[in-house]
């Protein structure tokens, strides 16, 4: 079966980003583009996991749905051949930074979460190592691979997918990272790197 997904989006609680984003506009634009799996974006922001926890259900396994009240008062905004059902992951998009052989590096990960509990877990292990309300994509202040572990360590289903891995700056194979191979970067943890955007 096809589908088709877009895995990496943010919320209105990031930088440069709609006010108007929320779990019924998203919603209604996926149905209307024929999305019919779509990251929630940001869940590591404390106000935003809890709006994610007050719309969406557990749908499949690892995934959600929007609560059946919303999507009955969504209906109608929605032509009915685009009517499909819609369905989320848990996603985040991580900026780590940090020295390593003596050079500053810069890395933007996606964080993909099977459930909400596990969420609240990552933002408890994170919190530490920098500020998650500041905004949707934090800063956190450690390597790569650490986060990997993290992100393992909360739940042996998550797992972390480096972002837009060839633009210059914020990406493990771009010209400012400093990196030549994700195995440079990720080292042990590389294993657990089974996809790049």
């Amino acid at each position: 079966m096809t589908y088709y997904a877009d895995l990496h989006i943010h919320s209105k609680w990031s930088i440069a980003t709609s006010h108007n984003l929320n779990i019924e506009e998203l919603t209604v634009a996926a149905c209307k583009k024929g999305v019919s799996v779509l990251g929630t974006g940001d869940c590591t922001h404390p106000s935003w996991l809890k709006e994610l926890a007050d719309t969406l259900e557990p749908a499949e396994k690892g995934l959600f749905k929007v609560r059946s009240d919303i999507e009955h008062r969504l209906a109608p905004t929605i032509p009915t051949l685009c009517r499909s059902p819609v369905r989320y992951i848990l996603q985040a998009e991580v900026s780590t930074v940090y020295k390593k052989a003596g050079k500053t590096r810069k890395i933007h990960n996606l964080l993909y979460l099977p459930d909400l509990a596990s969420a609240y877990r990552l933002i408890d292990a994170l919190s530490p190592f920098g500020s998650l309300k500041s905004d949707g994509r934090p800063t956190v202040l450690m390597d790569a691979k650490d986060l990997v572990k993290i992100v393992l360590d909360v739940h042996s289903e998550a797992f972390v997918i480096p972002a837009h891995i060839w633009t210059p700056w914020f990406s493990v194979l771009g010209s400012k990272s400093r990196f030549n191979s994700i195995e440079e970067c990720y080292e042990e943890f590389s294993p657990h790197i089974f996809a790049v955007e």
